[in-house]
């Protein structure tokens, strides 16, 4: 019994230095990010102060006048300049929609009606006569899958219909009227609307993909085990309905009617961006409004979209990233200036995409609509590229898991799978060799962490040092890979492929040589404060 004891004990002063020692090495990590994050914002500011005269896309600002405000992004100057009005418009629309729902007890017909109505009204601002092209392929879409869906062929018959599609619309850049008769059709073209079709219409074609799937598999047995899933669902196990739930059960065949069809492709909160949303899921919801956010959530949610819009205005008012980028005036910088301009081009894009996807997912919610959350994660807060891919674009994820990666043989074909999904993610966003380079230079970097994953899951640490060699191991690898990936994504979405060989040169030269170790150095440290925060969420659980 003294034995029992006194091993209790030592097991007992062993964990307690244990914690200790991790608590010293969380107070060093984060005295580490202070100092990084103070270096930044300082080095940061200076640069903006001492280049601003060189820079394309400042515009006069509100904040600090007389400091200029960098709107030098196009898309988000766009989303920025028309808030006001898409905010007046989606309102109306969803003031309307849920009044006209809960008066008349609509169901999911009804809804579809409703939401057609406002949304071809928004849609013909936008695109004016165009709409009749969106509506064309549309058609042409439905009557293909009421046709061809029990035939063993059919999900290569709607991959080719969508594919000839995607490349024909950027191709012809949407088509002019007067290719279809110059007496009576050319003059539609002075009514082509305020946005291009062809570029929300790629959304457009996702949807149309999910329509064919969801129709395909709503005559066959469901795999999908909905038992297993809501015991280890905690929101599901509350007693509301998660998102996957609304994918995954299949929707009675009257739910694929042409209106509930055509509702779904166009429907006004999520049709320019998303986040995108399974016909499944958007059927049922038609039929029975969302229960996962209460009023107050979504209220709560609409007030941490507003704190966000903040500190995208501080931001763009203090230091000017983007506008380096597309000025090309970070070439002439030093090595460290140009990783500090790349790290604040990556986060400045984060914030872009948050904000204009939580915008329209809004707005969805309060319409009833749940869609699946884009970047339920900090860009900082990834340490590889598998968990990067599933928190930026996280409905796109979704899509392509559930219409391409299982179809294509899922984790039995993964080192395959990935170069046909990423060239397909490159297209998708536009046929340039720069998103193809990107593209290619992810699946490059895949390829090896998939390798290490397999060979990680294989090795079991054993004892206290196995353990600590295999955590500093994985955190050497995340900072390698997030090098890759801030990489990867200037390459697709700022310098191109020619920008290779000079960005690699900046680098490997002497100066350069002593800032990608501080690079990589700073990335070691995030990933250990990522595996802390990672910790301190299990020991809540």
């Amino acid at each position: 019994m003294d034995m029992n004891m006194n091993n209790n004990n030592n097991k007992g002063k062993s964990k307690l230095k244990q914690n200790q020692k991790k608590r010293v090495e969380l107070i060093l990590l984060i005295l580490y990010a202070i100092g990084f994050y103070a270096f930044c914002i300082c080095r940061s500011l200076h640069l903006s102060r001492d280049h601003f005269s060189k820079l394309h896309g400042l515009r006069a600002g509100w904040l600090f006048p007389p400091r200029l405000n960098d709107v030098s992004d196009a898309q988000w100057r766009n989303f920025r300049a028309n808030l006001p009005i898409l905010t007046l418009v989606f309102g109306v629309f969803t003031m309307l929609a849920n009044i006209a729902g809960k008066s008349f007890h609509f169901r999911a017909k009804g809804m579809s009606i409703i939401w057609l109505f406002l949304s071809l009204i928004y849609l013909s601002y936008l695109h004016g006569a165009c709409i009749i092209f969106i509506l064309l392929i549309a058609s042409a879409n439905f009557l293909l899958v009421k046709i061809f869906a029990n035939a063993k062929y059919f999900p290569l018959l709607l991959w080719i219909f969508n594919l000839v599609f995607l490349f024909a619309n950027r191709v012809y850049q949407g088509y002019s009227f007067s290719k279809f008769g110059r007496q009576h059709w050319a003059y539609l073209d002075k009514f082509r609307g305020t946005f291009r079709w062809h570029i929300c219409f790629n959304f457009v074609i996702l949807r149309m993909i999910s329509f064919g799937y969801d129709y395909h598999w709503a005559h066959r047995d469901s795999h999908f085990d909905q038992e297993k899933h809501i015991r280890r669902c905690h929101v599901c196990k509350s007693g509301k309905v998660c998102y996957q739930i609304l994918q995954e059960r299949n929707v009675h065949t009257n739910n694929f009617a042409f209106t509930t069809y055509l509702s779904y492709l166009v429907y006004a909160p999520l049709y320019i961006a998303g986040p995108i949303i399974s016909f499944n899921a958007f059927a049922s919801q038609l039929d029975v409004p969302q229960n996962h956010y209460s009023i107050i959530e979504v209220t709560w949610y609409g007030l941490r979209w507003v704190f966000s819009l903040s500190l995208m205005e501080l931001m763009t008012h203090l230091f000017y990233f983007n506008a380096f980028a597309a000025s090309g005036s970070w070439k002439k910088l030093s090595p460290m200036d140009i990783f500090i301009i790349g790290y604040g081009v990556v986060n400045f894009m984060w914030l872009k995409f948050f904000l204009i996807w939580r915008y329209f997912r809004f707005w969805s919610l309060i319409a009833g609509i749940e869609a699946p959350e884009n970047m339920p994660k900090c860009v900082n807060n990834c340490q590889n590229l598998e968990s990067f891919w599933k928190s930026w674009h996280a409905s796109f994820n979704k899509w392509i898991v559930r219409y391409m990666y299982i179809p294509l043989g899922g984790s039995q074909r993964k080192l395959l799978n990935i170069w046909v999904i990423f060239t397909f993610v490159a297209v998708w966003h536009d046929l340039e060799w720069k998103l193809l380079s990107w593209a290619w230079l992810t699946c490059l970097f895949f390829v090896p962490e998939m390798l290490v994953k397999s060979a990680a899951n294989a090795f079991q640490a054993e004892g206290a040092l196995g353990g600590f060699v295999f955590r500093e191991l994985s955190a050497v690898a995340g900072a390698i890979t997030i090098t890759c990936l801030m990489v990867a994504n200037l390459v697709g979405y700022v310098i191109g492929p020619s920008g290779i060989n000079w960005l690699i040169s900046r680098f490997l030269s002497k100066e350069g040589l002593h800032v990608l170790g501080f690079m990589l150095t700073s990335f070691y440290v995030g990933t250990k404060l990522m595996f802390q925060i990672h910790d301190a969420k299990q020991r809540m659980q």
